[in-house]
């Protein structure tokens, strides 16, 4: 476990080693998982302010750490919240991509990158420079953990998750559903995206998602109004990126404002099929993708089916 952006709980941690042993993987936690410092990088941190899990420095060298350790075969992330941009220029890239051919070789696939939310910054980044797959789905320190102020889930919502988070790690990834179909269609394709800000964030930059042409993209965010995803669309169709996609997933907008609202948007935006309500995300329920993996959208049996094979 890594904590690659937001400062960590020390209990939320400790309930995400549990569950993750009750998974029944062994567990080690990253050098300064628990740190926290100011943006500034300064310390003590102070409570008012946004944090970090440590300095740039150290978040960037616990991934390094892990992701060329021959010994660990999956690097799980704390939480998101944000920092996982500022590492991206820190990490030694030639060393990250000698390690997993490393792991190719040794054990026929590479290691399994898990988070979802800022945690996109790095799945775009190691999707792209590494060519491997990663994992979107629930954080240790967050859901697997148990709730937070801030969900509204229940005990089952939460074992759902876990479930599905079990069958994604250990190969027997099945379908997720969607609830409603904006756009009818059926679409083939890997999956590419994540959350919707920081695709948008990582725009211009050398961590840029490619082009989501002949792919499906997955998005989904929290707590962004339905004009500033409205806002985020428009930069990403401006910008080429939807030029040629597949079809879109479409996963929780969790405090998002209107869904009505929120589905006229994507309807007027998107001209593909688009399965919307896919339980992947920020909501109560989450379920695991594999970005870069083949996939298969039926907006009009209302299921997406990604990865899984691992």
């Amino acid at each position: 476990m890594v904590a690659p952006s937001g400062p960590v709980e020390p209990a939320r941690l400790a309930a995400g080693e549990a569950a993750l042993r009750d998974l029944g993987l062994d567990v080690a936690v990253g050098k300064h998982a628990l740190d926290r410092v100011n943006l500034d990088g300064s310390a003590p941190a102070r409570d008012a302010r946004r944090g970090l899990a440590g300095g740039d420095a150290e978040r960037a060298a616990d991934l390094a750490d892990a992701w060329c350790d021959p010994d660990v075969r999956a690097v799980i992330c704390a939480r998101g919240g944000y920092g996982a941009t500022r590492v991206l220029d820190l990490l030694d890239w030639t060393a990250l991509a000698a390690a997993t051919e490393a792991d190719v070789a040794a054990a026929g696939a590479p290691k399994i990158l898990h988070g979802s939310s800022d945690v996109t910054a790095l799945h775009a980044a190691f999707g792209a420079r590494l060519g491997i797959t990663t994992s979107f789905g629930p954080m240790a320190a967050g859901l697997l953990a148990g709730p937070d102020t801030a969900a509204s889930g229940t005990d089952g919502d939460r074992a759902w998750s876990i479930d599905a988070l079990r069958g994604a790690l250990f190969g027997g990834g099945t379908a997720l559903p969607g609830a409603r179909a904006l756009r009818p269609g059926r679409a083939e394709g890997p999956l590419t995206g994540g959350t919707l800000s920081l695709l948008t964030a990582l725009l211009g930059t050398p961590y840029a998602p490619p082009p989501a042409a002949g792919r499906i993209a997955f998005l989904e965010d929290v707590t962004e109004a339905p004009y500033r995803i409205d806002r985020m669309l428009v930069q990403l169709l401006q910008a080429g990126w939807f030029d040629g996609a597949a079809g879109i997933a479409l996963g929780s907008w969790d405090r998002c404002g209107d869904p009505d609202e929120l589905d006229a948007v994507f309807t007027a935006r998107l001209g593909v099929p688009v399965l919307a309500g896919v339980p992947a995300g920020h909501g109560a329920r989450q379920g695991t993708l594999e970005l870069g993996a083949p996939a298969v959208l039926d907006a009009d049996r209302r299921t997406l089916a990604a990865g899984g094979a691992r």
